[in-house]
């Protein structure tokens, strides 16, 4: 049974048009790489053909990697959520115990988390502690050093 991805309607795009990209051109490029290769002759000393085998292994499990994330799709946007309770697609502002600055984050799937720009996985430990959660609560969260924080939850869109 095919497991849902959870993508924002962007991310899905991106992840779309790089399987696209990496089936087509990128393929085709790496084959004329191995084409090249293999005519130059004995091929259990060519670096040139084993580092593209290299390549081209990384390239199918991308390849396979995309076609499994965008294989059962959920459009993040779609979701039909309570708008005070943390779930899949809500932005979360919070307060971290001990800080002054509110920090805003959007709770997205694994395949698109990067904390850097606010996306955090609804699976991260900080995503799982915030889940199901309303505006107002002070959430626990277990830091990767194993100490523990509290979290306020500030405001839920």
């Amino acid at each position: 049974m095919p497991e849902e991805s959870y993508l924002t309607r962007d991310g899905a795009k991106r992840f779309r048009e790089e399987l696209e990209h990496l089936k087509t051109t990128v393929r085709r490029q790496l084959s004329e790489r191995l084409r090249f290769a293999i005519q130059q002759g004995d091929l259990s000393e060519n670096a040139d053909y084993h580092k593209a085998k290299e390549d081209q292994s990384f390239l199918e499990g991308r390849i396979n990697e995309l076609e499994h994330i965008l294989q059962d799709v959920v459009i993040i946007e779609d979701l039909k959520r309570k708008p005070d309770i943390v779930s899949i697609g809500s932005t979360i502002t919070v307060l971290f115990d001990g800080e002054d600055d509110e920090e805003t984050y959007w709770l997205v799937g694994p395949a698109e988390a990067n904390p850097n720009e606010g996306l955090i996985s609804f699976e991260s430990p900080l995503g799982e502690a915030l889940m199901h959660h309303h505006s107002g609560d002070d959430v626990e969260i277990e830091l990767p050093n194993g100490l523990k924080s509290k979290i306020k939850i500030i405001k839920i869109q």
